[in-house]
C-alpha cells in the first residue's frame, strides 16, 4: 500500500494546476513572461510610504536593479538562476549590494525564492482567470493568486508593453485592514510593475471606517529600464 508521504508531491501538483483553463495553445505557453537568461537586468523605480503609530508617515524613493546570473543545478538537479539585487538612492548614486534571490522555470510554473521561501509567481500556459496557490512550496498559509488581463497591453510611466499578464495575489479591503498585492509581467521582459498595499486602520472609538491608518506600507515598483549586460 502506498504511503501518504509518497503521494503528497503529486497531490500538490494536482491542486496547484487543477484550475487552469484550456483556452491557450501549448504553442505559446507564456514562459517568456518570466525569462531567465544570464546577463539580463531590470532597473526599477520604487516609491515606498510607511505608516506607524509613533511617527508621521515617511515616504522614500530609490532604485532597485536585478541581474540574472549564470545557471546552476539546484538540489533537485534542475536548472536555476541567481538573481543578484542592488539598490541605490537615485540614478546618480552608486549601486550597493542589496540581496540575493533565485529563480527557476519549468513547463508548468515560474518559481522564485525570496528570503528562503519559494513562491509560484506564474503558472503555464497563461490563461485568463487561472488560479493557483502561490504558497504551494513554502510553509505559509494558502494564498490564491489569479491571472487577469492576459496578453493585454499595460502602461508603466511612459512605457507601454504590448503583451502582459496581471497577477492578482490578493485584493481584500474592509473597515480595519487592506491587503492588495499585484504584479504585472511583460512578454520577453519579466515583471514590470508591482503594487503592495498592506494597511491597518484605526479600529476603536469614532475613527472606525474613516480610513485613518494606524500602521502599514504602500510600495510601488515600476520598471525604469531593462536589457542585457
Amino acid at each position: 500500500m502506498l504511503r501518504l508521504s509518497s503521494l503528497l508531491p503529486c497531490l500538490v501538483l494536482v491542486l496547484l494546476f487543477s484550475c487552469q483553463q484550456n483556452d491557450v495553445t501549448v504553442a505559446d505557453p507564456g514562459t517568456d513572461y518570466a525569462p531567465l537568461e544570464a546577463g539580463r537586468f531590470i532597473i526599477y523605480d520604487v516609491t515606498e510610504q510607511r505608516y506607524s503609530l509613533t511617527a508621521p508617515p515617511a515616504t522614500s524613493t530609490y532604485q532597485l536593479k536585478e541581474t540574472v546570473g549564470s545557471p546552476y543545478a539546484d538540489v533537485t538537479g534542475q536548472p536555476a538562476f541567481r538573481l543578484q539585487r542592488y539598490r541605490r538612492a537615485n540614478a546618480q548614486a552608486s549601486w550597493q549590494v542589496d540581496s540575493l534571490y533565485t529563480a527557476r522555470n519549468s513547463a508548468q510554473a515560474a518559481i522564485r525564492t525570496e528570503n528562503g521561501a519559494d513562491f509560484v509567481k506564474l503558472v503555464f500556459p497563461l490563461a485568463e482567470r487561472t488560479e493557483w496557490n502561490g504558497n504551494a512550496y513554502n510553509q505559509f498559509q494558502k494564498d490564491v493568486y489569479s491571472l487577469r488581463q492576459v496578453r493585454k497591453p499595460y502602461t508603466v510611466g511612459a512605457q507601454t508593453f504590448a503583451e502582459t499578464a496581471t497577477v492578482v495575489q490578493h485584493s481584500d479591503s474592509n473597515l480595519v485592514t487592506q491587503d492588495k498585492r499585484v504584479e504585472v509581467y511583460a512578454k520577453q521582459i519579466g515583471m514590470v510593475y508591482r503594487e503592495v498595499v498592506q494597511l491597518q486602520f484605526c479600529s476603536s472609538g469614532g475613527c472606525v471606517g474613516k480610513g485613518q491608518i494606524d500602521f502599514g506600507v504602500r510600495r510601488y515598483v515600476r520598471v525604469s529600464s531593462y536589457g542585457k549586460e
